[in-house]
């Protein structure tokens, strides 16, 4: 069984930074390309960052580049995203996401398409 478990939430001031950690099992965790992505409240789901099987090529969304940092450590099957600079429009419940790697994983996570998706984290930015 496949299972992706979010965890590092919570409420912090815009300013502020938090690290997101997902534990992932049940796949060969080396053969997914894997995403960040949130869901603000009333809004749908929104691509944030995508990072390859190796975690050699990592991709952003504009509003996120230069503030968050998405890394891999493939002998954990645990994937993080470091958030810095938080703004409170980055307010939004988190979600890791998992695609087996094909030439058409990334153009697939951009556009929210994967093959598994963790139950999310809740990020609140407010002061």
């Amino acid at each position: 069984q496949v299972q992706l478990v979010e965890s590092g939430g919570g409420l912090v001031q815009p300013g502020g930074s938090l690290r997101l950690s997902c534990a992932v099992s049940g796949l060969t965790f080396s053969n997914y390309g894997l995403s960040w992505v949130r869901q603000a409240p009333g809004k749908g789901l929104e691509w944030v960052s995508t990072i390859s099987t190796g975690g050699l090529y990592t991709y952003y969304q504009d509003s996120v580049k230069g503030r968050f940092t998405i890394a891999r450590d493939n002998h954990k099957n645990m994937l993080y995203l470091q958030m810095n600079t938080l703004k409170p429009e980055d307010t939004a419940v988190y979600y890791c996401a998992a695609k087996r790697w094909t030439p058409d994983t990334i153009p697939s996570m951009r556009e929210l398409r994967y093959d598994y998706r963790g139950q999310g984290t809740q990020v609140t930015v407010s002061s």
